[in-house]
């Protein structure tokens, strides 16, 4: 898997539009200047988002995103695909046909990284947004209504290692 800035550009516009949005659409605008995002290229990445049915658009004036689902029906593996990504490691030896080989060192490479694609598969799916929203703010608790721009994210650590991966939602 290489995550491209594409998908952590993703990801970050997703926090921000759920951190700000106090219950009201979110304009690109406001996200692109909070995040160094070019407008042009967050335009793009919520097009693809619309597509993917991680946002949905309000029109007239007051307009901008919000998300589709609640926060909590919303995972990472959602966002990342919307805007294209691939979370597939082992996608060249298993998604083409010729690339065949029968030495144990090939089947047990291949072996791994199936194995790692499933890891991070579940992984990236039992991690919504919600999920990351109430880490950031040290709580399993819901949000409350209003948002604070400053977060403590000290505490936020990504395990380090996969075996991690299928224990639910825990994110420490």
């Amino acid at each position: 898997m290489r995550l491209t800035s594409k998908g952590r550009y993703a990801v970050r516009a997703i926090l921000d539009l759920t951190f700000n949005s106090n219950g009201r659409p979110v304009r690109l605008q406001e996200i692109s200047d909070r995040q160094k995002i070019s407008l042009h290229y967050l335009e793009q990445l919520f097009r693809r988002l619309r597509k993917g049915s991680v946002v949905k658009s309000v029109r007239g004036p007051g307009g901008g995103y919000v998300l589709s689902r609640t926060m909590d029906e919303i995972s990472i593996k959602d966002v990342l695909l919307s805007v294209g990504e691939n979370i597939n490691p082992a996608r060249d030896l298993i998604g083409t046909g010729d690339i065949k080989s029968d030495t144990v060192e090939f089947v047990l490479t291949k072996a791994y990284f199936e194995n790692l694609g499933l890891l991070m598969q579940e992984y990236l799916t039992t991690t919504s947004v919600g999920d990351l929203i109430r880490k950031a703010r040290g709580t399993n608790q819901e949000l409350p209504k209003t948002t604070s721009p400053s977060l403590d994210i000290s505490g936020f650590q990504v395990p380090a290692s996969p075996s991690h991966a299928g224990k639910g939602r825990d994110l420490s």
